[in-house]
């Protein structure tokens, strides 16, 4: 025994110490700067919490902040949804099944950046072309370039390409349903939506709340797809806090405020997870 010990721990040590240099030491790193007035760059002083004080007065933070949540919430709906009516597609006896899994699965393998230059041409030059000669004029302009409607591109983009791994997580989940259940029920004269309700829904409900905690943190978290469609812009109408952490604290010399904006950014996503969980596995028991 113990030297199965002495083996296990010579395979675990090598993890944990890496897993420490890369992800815990500089987590510790940031809140430690977030108390100070860094720039990235030369000297620095401590300035205790003044830099957590001046992330609740900053306006461009709140309208980074009201963007994020508005993008993350509308997304994970929207992404459930689809997700879940693509699976039960996919889930069904149809023909070429496994080969239209895998065209499904296609966009969560392509690179975020090439997806979103790809949109980038799709709403800058072809939708408003097609729509010209269509004469559809509500189409015919670049909506990235409003600040009214950039927003909506960021999602389009963000909901086809995270949709492939949602249903993934879906089909794994109607996989665990028995066959015979759904017979017994269609036996009871119980139609097909109320077999999805009644059945399918309580029975993958597990499956539905780890996707939705994981979407809601990975588009609070959104960076890639706002860098590679609008870089934010127009003006800050699409800046997430992602990149708004990432343009002041390593272009603009915030560092030190950055981070204490990152720390309190970590601390909203643990809570809203928490949160999340809470909540979704109390509606787990009661179905």
């Amino acid at each position: 025994m113990k030297t199965k010990q002495r083996a296990f721990m010579l395979m675990t040590i090598p993890a944990v110490v890496l897993f420490f240099l890369f992800h815990t030491f500089p987590l510790l790193q940031g809140v430690f700067y977030s108390f100070t007035n860094w720039r990235g760059y030369g000297d620095w002083e401590f300035v205790g919490f003044s830099n957590y004080l001046n992330v609740f007065q900053d306006m461009r933070a709140w309208s980074a902040y009201g963007f994020t949540f508005q993008f993350a919430i509308v997304s994970t709906i929207l992404v459930n949804i689809f997700s879940l009516i693509v699976a039960l597609g996919l889930n069904a006896n149809v023909k070429f099944q496994k080969t239209l899994r895998a065209i499904y699965f296609m966009p969560n393998i392509l690179s975020i950046l090439i997806v979103g230059f790809i949109f980038q041409f799709i709403f800058t030059l072809f939708l408003p072309q097609l729509a010209g000669l269509i004469g559809i004029d509500a189409l015919s302009e670049n909506i990235l370039g409003n600040p009214d409607y950039a927003w909506i591109g960021v999602v389009i983009m963000a909901v086809w390409q995270a949709v492939a791994f949602n249903t993934i997580l879906y089909l794994a989940g109607l996989q665990t349903v028995p066959g015979d259940v759904y017979e017994a029920a269609a036996i009871d004269g119980a139609n097909p939506w109320k077999r999805f309700w009644k059945i399918t829904f309580p029975m993958i409900a597990p499956f539905f709340t780890i996707n939705m905690v994981l979407a809601l943190k990975t588009f609070l978290m959104v960076f890639d797809h706002i860098i590679a469609l609008t870089g934010g812009g127009p003006g800050y109408a699409t800046e997430s806090i992602s990149v708004l952490i990432y343009s002041g604290g390593f272009e603009g010399g915030q560092f030190g405020y950055q981070s204490a904006n990152a720390v309190i950014y970590f601390v909203v996503i643990v809570a809203l997870s928490v949160f999340q969980l809470r909540v979704l596995q109390k509606r787990e028991v009661q179905q």
